[in-house]
């Protein structure tokens, strides 16, 4: 504490002997503060809450910094002087290390406050005032000044009624008048430029979506009558009426309706339109309206009509106008993408002629990254891929990748296992997958019509190879195979279905000499025996489907909340259970003499994220889940990948990865001594929140407060744990609660994560026994465990303060 003092005092004696005077002209003073003061009208008294810091946020250019008064980095700026080489070292400490000063100047400070009473008349806060002065220093050696702004506020003006102005029946303005339909504009809402300019863009892409082309916001002009009192009791004293109507200096072109003639595609580069100009190459036929000019025979014209949904003698829509681009780009055949649009020279012309200009990619790519990453059950490493390409495969913009991978990973943020052999804490993988992908539905006698779907959907094949090395112990093989459709209509909604899912999963190079260690050990709980001979002695076939769903709507204009949802259902079992030996009671059918597992898994994800000022947003997520098998394996345990855990970077916080639960079961079984954390169950369900805050650009800050546990279903012999893991109608008694502090760094291509957390209840605490009275009554620990933070105590700490490590945010 001592060496502290000293050292702020050392700071402080330093300060005090540098000075910044001698650098600042005669009668200038240096520019260091700003302040803001709002003072509502004495008659209405309008409610001026947050109004000063929406000022303050326009007041230009910021002032010099200072610690405790004094400008630090101008001083840095005049000690480092003037750099011979810009390029230089001298240069670059300067930058960073000092900035040039600014001076408090009378003409900014009138500047600023007429930009402050700009701003309060674009909000509604018509005939209020700003004035502002120069306060200086009252230590006149100082040569600081800050500035004062007093900003007089007179009563928000609200709408009152909105009315679009139109001449006559047209259709033009029958169509106009419709647009009111989605207004922004509403009664009772303060009036603000913001939305004015907002609601005129909104009309502009609806009447663009009704065959528009030539239409442009700035046709449209909003006349404010502001005269009008208090027509409406209800509301505010100050009210308005608008009155929207199209300019009359407007051209007809831009009041018609346009329609499409012909579509010109072409697939080459500038070298080849030269070459079509002098008749060296020539045109497709014509189909659909569409004329394709494939130079280097490259394309099948197919890709085209599917992915351009206008069609001659459709109308024009800037909705299929957007959308065809978007398909075009999404085939990732094409560097660049170019469109536009030409009249048909008539002089009664409704007709447009539609060009793409598309620049071929190159066919065949060969990529190697390599990469680190965190993952969410806090494994940290790296791993390195190669990867081959080729865009064109069928001449049909099909994508085949083919890659071979390499990787490793360890725990992070101290959640090692406490084995000496370091047993489940380093993992090793390697592999090779192969995906092919297809711009369409691979399904007989399914015909797709591009100009009502959002996207153009994929079939998407997939077969993985890998085996996963864990150190010490076992090998885990996996062979998969998927056969995928993603499709959506609207950009709000995602599907994603697959038919048919094989996985073989087999544990391979078994360490039998540990595995005799943890038998033969007579302390060793029986359920962690079965756990591990289950763990690392069974093999599974599944052959089974899964659909999923997202659902991200769109926000609607200054809307301050934000939703996204997630599901799915994972199946499976079933046909290949009709073709498997059946085996004798109690013992699950066979599949090549490979248990078949039958099984149902549901998830559930859903986001709320509300925006409270500009630099504070809410944050929440639930997630539940459950899988069960049935049938044929009714009483096998899930195999881990298709279970879920508790804990780590993107979970409860403040609970090491893939420690936490099942239920009510403690961190401290023997499997957990030899492998590490290992928990996983059949049933999730969470609950996240956390509050974020935006510092600076690149610092930002978070807290935030995690819920929930992992449970088991049936009975202890099927799920290897207590009954304590199990679920029952008290599971609330049995969740987890922790939270804590984050710090986020955004660099705009990254977000690299701190989390520090801590529990707050512990829910294994509800089955420990405190202690027991002279009359046998059993007391058991309170699983809140406020009463136990020390953050004076190294055991403490050590237990109880989680760091997590990641890229990205939780959520």
């Amino acid at each position: 504490m001592r060496s502290n003092i000293g050292y702020i005092l050392a700071i402080c004696i330093f300060l005090g002997g540098c000075s910044v005077n001698k650098y600042v002209p005669e009668g200038q003073s240096i520019y260091v503060g700003n302040k803001v003061k709002v003072q509502p009208d004495s008659i209405s008294k309008p409610n001026v809450s947050g109004v000063a810091d929406e000022l303050a946020g326009l007041i230009k250019p910021p002032p010099n910094k200072t610690i405790l008064g004094f400008p630090w980095k101008v001083w840095f700026y005049y000690w480092i002087g003037e750099p011979k080489d810009e390029g230089g070292l001298r240069s670059w400490f300067r930058k960073k290390l000092g900035e040039p000063p600014r001076y408090a100047t009378q003409r900014i400070v009138d500047i600023n406050a007429a930009n402050m009473v700009a701003y309060l008349d674009n909000e509604g806060y018509y005939r209020s005032s700003v004035g502002g002065k120069i306060v200086e220093s009252k230590k006149k050696k100082k040569r600081t000044a800050t500035t004062e702004y007093n900003a007089y506020l007179m009563p928000r003006y609200v709408i009152n009624e909105i009315s679009y102005v139109v001449p006559d029946s047209s259709l033009f303005n029958k169509d106009l008048v419709l647009a009111k339909q989605k207004t922004l504009l509403k009664k009772g809402d303060p009036i603000r430029l913001e939305v004015i300019s907002t609601e005129r863009t909104r009309i502009d892409q609806e009447l663009k979506g009704k065959g528009y082309y030539y239409f442009n916001p700035d046709y449209l002009i909003v006349k404010v009558d502001s005269t009008i009192g208090r027509v409406d009791s209800t509301l505010g004293p100050q009210q308005v009426n608008l009155y929207l109507e199209v300019k009359k200096e407007t051209a007809q072109t831009s009041l018609k309706q346009y329609f499409i003639n012909r579509i010109y595609v072409n697939t080459g580069t500038e070298e080849n339109k030269q070459s079509d100009s002098t008749g060296l190459t020539t045109r497709g036929p014509l189909r659909r309206g569409i004329t394709v000019t494939d130079p280097g025979n490259n394309y099948k014209r197919r890709i085209f009509y599917d992915a351009i949904g206008f069609r001659r003698g459709n109308m024009y829509t800037n909705t299929m106008h957007d959308v065809s681009l978007q398909r075009l780009v999404n085939l990732q055949n094409f560097r660049f993408v170019k469109n536009r649009f030409d009249l048909v020279p008539r002089s009664d012309s409704a007709l447009l002629d539609v060009y793409y200009d598309l620049a071929p990619m190159k066919k065949k790519s060969l990529q190697t990254i390599l990469s680190a990453s965190t993952k969410s059950n806090n494994l940290g490493g790296s791993q390195l891929d190669v990867t081959w390409r080729n865009r064109n495969f069928f001449k049909g913009a099909e994508m085949l990748a083919i890659s071979a991978y390499f990787g490793f990973d360890v725990q992070l943020g101290g959640n090692r296992g406490t084995s000496s052999n370091g047993i489940g804490n380093e993992y090793i993988r390697y592999g090779a997958k192969a995906d092919l992908s297809f711009p369409r539905f691979i399904i007989p006698f399914v015909k797709l019509r591009p100009e009502k779907s959002q996207a153009l959907p994929k079939t998407i094949l997939s077969l993985n190879y890998e085996n996963r090395i864990q150190r010490n112990f076992y090998t885990t093989r996996s062979i998969r195979g998927d056969w995928s459709y993603v499709w959506r209509r609207k950009t709000e909604v995602e599907h994603t279905f697959t038919p048919i899912s094989i996985n073989f999963v087999e544990p391979r190079n078994i360490n039998i000499e540990l595995l005799g260690e943890v038998v033969t050990d007579p302390n060793t709980n029986p359920l962690d025996i079965d756990r591990l001979y289950r763990l690392i002695d069974t093999k599974f076939f599944i052959m089974g489907s899964n659909y999923s769903v997202s659902y991200r709507p769109t926000p609607r204009p200054f809307s301050k909340n934000q939703i996204a949802m997630t599901g799915g259902i994972d199946w499976g079992g079933n046909i290949l259970s009709l073709l498997a030996k059946k085996n004798p009671e109690g013992y699950p059918k066979e599949f090549l003499k490979v248990p078949i597992l039958q099984y149902v898994k549901v998830d559930g994800d859903v986001r709320y994220y509300r925006t409270i000022t500009p630099s504070i947003k809410w944050a929440n997520r639930i997630l539940v889940g459950a899988a069960k098998p049935y049938g044929n394996s009714k009483t096998m345990p899930i195999p881990q990948f298709k279970q879920y855990f508790g804990g780590g970077s993107t979970g409860i916080r403040a609970f090491r990865a893939r420690s936490l639960g099942p239920g009510a079961v403690a961190p401290d079984t023997l499997t957990i001594r030899l492998l590490g954390y290992q928990q996983f169950a059949d049933i999730r369900l969470e609950f996240n929140s956390e509050v974020r805050m935006k510092f600076t650009d690149i610092i930002n800050g978070a807290i935030f407060v995690d819920a929930g546990n992992i449970w088991s279903f049936g009975d202890s012999t099927r799920a290897t744990y207590p009954g304590t893991a199990l679920i029952s109608n008290k599971f609330l008694k049995q969740v987890a609660v922790g939270g804590g502090i984050g710090l986020r760094l955004d660099f705009s291509y990254l977000i690299f994560r701190l989390d520090l957390a801590t529990p707050f209840r512990k829910p294994w605490y509800v089955s420990e026994v405190k202690n027991v009275s002279d009359e046998g009554v059993v007391k058991y620990k309170n699983p809140w465990v406020f009463n136990e933070i020390n953050f004076g105590s190294k055991a403490w700490r050590k237990e109880n303060l989680i760091l997590n490590i990641a890229v990205g945010l939780p959520f």
